[in-house]
Order: structure tokens, then sequence, then C-alpha cells
């Protein structure tokens, strides 16, 4: 096997129930400093934003959760349900910033969960990235029977685990999936997402995340939710994002922009949704660049 991802600044990993799950919380930089809050996306985990971490200035203080049901944190082992993640955030951040307003950085899901937590809540966030956290496409009402029913047939067959042979097993399907991850990125992304077992390794996220959500997108609710947001936001998209293009079609990344009231949009060429594994750098500098135009530097 080459090479994995050295870090360059170690993380501290915690345990905090909350809401009745144990979560698992991991934390970089002097713990003095006012913390940023990083929410990762579907099927991920706080670890990879370890390249991110690692490019940024070492004095920053950056909290990341494992969201319920993924990497260390408690599974439920039964369906999810999306409001949950706001108010397991909400607990989150009365645990670490109880009395102040916070910077949050959040990809894909951590992002949708992000940007409505901060229309909300606009007290309580002083700013937003979002990486590709534009929400989902619109959902038609008239397929909600056919969701129901899908949904409640695959309540009566548990969802399997995804296993793979080993963590290069895992690492090569990622290069194979996604050319402008490095092998050694690749390595530390599978290394992060799977836990050993007897003969194979499972993936560390719950399989009933996989069961359809009866409920529809309602992303005009979104909308609502985003036009509330009074903390600046920068959205950082990915020119390669197939989702970012399923979006462009419909106008929706337009209209994700138009219902901020203070927004910057960074368009990072030749990158695609997992812009924080491909080109932390660039995120990086992107980031802290805004961070210090709009004056939340630490």
């Amino acid at each position: 096997m080459s090479e994995t991802y050295q870090p360059r600044v170690v993380p501290r990993e915690h345990r905090l129930q909350l809401r009745g799950l144990q979560h698992r919380v991991l934390q970089w930089g002097p713990v003095e400093a006012p913390p940023v809050l990083l929410l990762h996306g579907f099927q991920d985990c706080a670890d990879t934003f370890q390249f991110f971490v690692d490019a940024m200035p070492a004095e920053w203080h950056f909290i990341a959760p494992d969201l319920r049901g993924f990497g260390g944190t408690q599974w439920t082992n039964q369906p999810y349900w999306f409001p949950d993640y706001l108010a397991d955030f909400e607990a989150l951040l009365d645990h670490f910033a109880l009395h102040e307003s916070v910077r949050v950085i959040g990809h894909s899901m951590g992002g949708n969960v992000a940007m409505l937590y901060a229309g909300i809540r606009p007290q309580r966030m002083s700013a937003v990235v979002s990486l590709e956290g534009f929400g989902l496409r619109r959902s038609s009402a008239e397929r909600a029977p056919t969701r129901y029913v899908e949904w409640l047939d695959q309540l009566s067959r548990p969802p399997a685990h995804s296993t793979y042979a080993s963590v290069e097993d895992l690492a090569q399907k990622l290069l194979r999936r996604n050319p402008r991850l490095t092998p050694d990125r690749a390595r530390f992304v599978a290394a992060a997402w799977l836990r050993p077992g007897a003969k194979r390794f499972d993936l560390r996220f719950d399989p009933w995340h996989r069961l359809v959500n009866p409920i529809p997108y309602r992303r005009e609710e979104a909308e609502a939710c985003w036009r509330r947001i009074t903390a600046p936001v920068l959205s950082v998209l990915g020119g390669e994002s197939e989702h970012r293009r399923a979006l462009d079609a419909e106008g929706d990344t337009q209209r994700f922009h138009e219902a901020l009231a203070r927004v910057s949009v960074a368009d990072l060429a030749g990158v695609g949704h997992m812009l924080h594994h491909e080109a932390p750098m660039l995120v990086a500098e992107v980031i802290n660049r805004w961070f210090v135009k709009e004056g939340v530097t630490p």
C-alpha cells in the first residue's frame, strides 16, 4: 500500500452526550480562540476536514462533530429525520458557544444544516460558508404516494452494510470515481470512512440513512429560511460538480443566491463536489481571504 496523508495539525477527540446520543467531536487549534464549526456532508465524517484544517492558519480553532448516524457518533438504527440535525447542532452550540455567535463552514448536507439554522436562529451566526450546501432539487408533490409506498416497503427490509476488503479497496474506488483526488488523500478518507470487522471493513455510517425520505423536499421552505439569514454568506461552488449542474439546469443555484441578503460567490474551476478533499489549499485560501474581508478572523 502506498503512503497515506499525514496530518500537520493533530485533532483532539471528545465524546459528548447530545439529545440522548453520544456524539464524537474533533477539535483542532487553540481552545482559547473563537471557534469555527465544521459540518460534514452525507456519508462523510469530521476527520476529512483534516486537509482543509492543515491548509488554514495555525491560530484557528476548529470544532467538527460527526453528525448523528455517521462516523463515531451513535447510530439510531432506524430512519433519520433532517430536523434532528438542526436540533443536534443547536445542542452543540449550547455546549461550546452558548453566549456568542459563531462562524460555520458546512459541506453539502452539513452546508444545508448550517444554512437552514442560520435563518432559523440568525442571532447565533456571525458568518456562514456553504461548500456546495445549496439545497436539493425541487420535488413534485405528485410523487408523494410513490415515495410513501417505497418507504414502507423499505422498512420491512432492513438495509445492509456496505463492506470492503480493505482500506486500499475503498481508496481505489474513490480514485476511480474522482480522479481529482490524490492517492494519499484517498487513503486517508478511506481509513476515516471504514471500521474493521473480522474479515471485511464496513462503512462507518448507519445504513438506515439509505431509506428514501417519505416526505418530499420542499425547496420553497428552505428558501424562506435562507431569506431570514442576516450573517454574511460565502457560497463556494465546484465548477465540475454534478450536483451543482443539476441545480443550474433548473435555475435553483441562482435562486439560492438571490434568497440571501449578503452573499459572496466563489466558483472554483476544475473542482468537483468534494472540493475540500480535492483542492484544500484553494478552498482554504478563498475562505481565509473572505473571513479577512468580512472582519471575522480570530
